[in-house]
């Protein structure tokens, strides 16, 4: 009689005959990670004999994490985690010193000491942050704004710009880690790509770590044509220019990435509840005076942002409602400043997309 072994589970069969054979079929269980942000991170855990159980972390490496996004849909490997990091599990640690060469399509094909074999406390939990599925930014200046394309079931294809807002850019260029959205243009307005187009109606709250994550009618499911393709413009600097210190008399200028050249932001209905996001994204205390019509000179290139009109209690000037993407109808002469106290620094509200930003403090 043939003895199947944990990777498989075992039928018996009885023929006309009488002689009884076995037939051995491979076993795949369900999987999951759990206390992680979104479905693509988190405490490994798979569904084995009727109930979820963990994974020790014992010789746990990247190619384990690598079957495990790969089974879950969540892209390539970013990170392994270790010692119970998204907090201990509870049950039956079901699968040890798994060892897998990072081929296998389903974690229990690969090697491991047998279900419920262990030698660990749930302090050992394993972990995985797989990276979603890819986004990039294309035909952009830099690898920070660009038409807005994922990579699913094998190829690169676009997103629709239906219902495509700053929500939307900004997990976008979370994922990308380029900082806080500037800009969610539609229309193709970095071109058009090609077949096929992956999103349509994509509706994101902005606190997901990645595009995958959002709400959207599924994968090719679309009524677009490349016309309509999104595209996104991410702020990976703020500075401020030309005053007499890094905190006052200045000029606020944006930067984006690797583009070479600086952006400023239009003094309509600029007022003291803007200019105080500015000074504490800055880490430059309070906000005295919000000055306009270019008080210290008039900057050069695009203007970036129009009719800004924060509440006061944003982290970033990004968050602020405003015309964005160069949409304005301004002059230079009309650039906008900020005056800050330069003390009391202080940040009081820490989530991630006040501190994604990438500071240059010209003095």
């Amino acid at each position: 009689m043939l003895n199947c072994n944990d990777f498989f589970a075992s039928r018996a069969y009885l023929l006309p005959t009488s002689l009884l054979f076995y037939i051995c079929t491979h076993f795949t269980s369900q999987i999951r990670l759990v206390n992680g942000k979104g479905r693509c991170s988190g405490r490994v855990e798979i569904y084995y004999n009727g109930q979820w159980g963990t994974v020790c972390d014992d010789s746990w490496d990247i190619k384990d994490a690598e079957v495990v996004c790969r089974q879950l849909d969540c892209g390539g490997t970013n990170q392994v985690r270790s010692s119970g990091q998204y907090g201990p599990g509870s049950g039956t640690i079901w699968l040890d010193d798994v060892a897998c060469t990072g081929s296998e399509r389903h974690l229990t094909e690969c090697p491991h000491r047998g279900f419920g074999i262990h030698n660990c406390h749930h302090s050992e939990d394993a972990g995985v942050v797989c990276p979603g599925k890819r986004v990039r930014l294309v035909d952009g200046k830099g690898l920070c704004s660009g038409r807005v394309e994922i990579y699913y079931s094998g190829q690169w294809g676009t997103v629709c710009d239906d219902d495509w807002d700053m929500n939307d850019a900004a997990v976008v260029c979370g994922q990308l880690g380029c900082g806080s959205a500037v800009g969610a243009p539609l229309g193709a307005h970095f071109g058009q790509g090609s077949e096929p187009t992956w999103l349509d109606d994509v509706k994101c709250s902005g606190s997901e770590s990645y595009l995958s994550e959002c709400s959207h009618r599924g994968f090719g499911v679309e009524d677009c044509k490349h016309g309509e393709d999104a595209g996104v413009f991410c702020l990976s600097e703020i500075r401020l220019v030309n005053g007499t210190s890094h905190c006052c008399g200045v000029e606020i200028l944006y930067k984006v990435y690797q583009t070479g050249y600086c952006r400023t932001v239009c003094n309509d209905v600029w007022d003291l509840n803007d200019a105080p996001v500015v000074c504490r994204q800055l880490g430059c205390g309070r906000a005295d005076i919000a000055p306009e019509r270019a008080y210290f000179g008039q900057g050069s290139g695009p203007i970036w942002q129009d009719d800004v009109g924060c509440s006061g209690s944003e982290c970033s000037i990004t968050q602020c409602p405003h015309t964005g993407g160069g949409t304005h109808n301004c002059c230079h002469s009309n650039d906008a400043g900020v005056i800050c106290s330069g003390k009391g620094v202080s940040f009081p509200c820490l989530y991630m997309s006040c501190i994604r930003i990438w500071f240059e403090l010209c003095i």
